[in-house]
């Protein structure tokens, strides 16, 4: 499982981060492996991680090759201004790396149980 997020600790990217933490015993008794990509530096993902005690991959892409890869650079609209940036994003791919399910524009707060449910349907 592969999520695209915006930044480290602002407050939708940390929650949603907290919540897969929350849920990864869950995740990994179905043999699940959570990892979380953004532009941030591998620097700041360490603090991020500490500081939440995040208990799962967290990957740094700065040149943003797999995210535009993943198609999650897009235009977004932030207090009225449009510029490009991260669409929050989760993917569902399988052990073959093919991709079994794409989430776009996913909540934070709701991503992770969301997951969980796909993969119990």
């Amino acid at each position: 499982m592969l999520y695209f997020y915006p930044k480290d600790n602002t407050p939708g990217c940390t929650r949603q981060a907290c919540a897969f933490a929350g849920l990864y015993g869950e995740f990994k008794k179905k043999n699940v492996e959570v990892i979380g990509i953004s532009k941030d530096s591998v620097a700041s993902h360490q603090k991020f991680a500490e500081k939440h005690g995040l208990n799962f991959v967290l990957l740094s892409d700065p040149e943003l090759t797999a995210i535009k890869a993943y198609g999650v650079w897009q235009e977004k609209k932030l207090y009225g201004k449009i510029g490009l940036g991260v669409v929050r994003t989760t993917f569902i791919i399988d052990e073959n790396g093919i991709i079994e399910k794409v989430m776009p524009k996913v909540k934070p707060d709701t991503n992770a149980a969301e997951i969980l449910a796909e993969l119990n349907a």
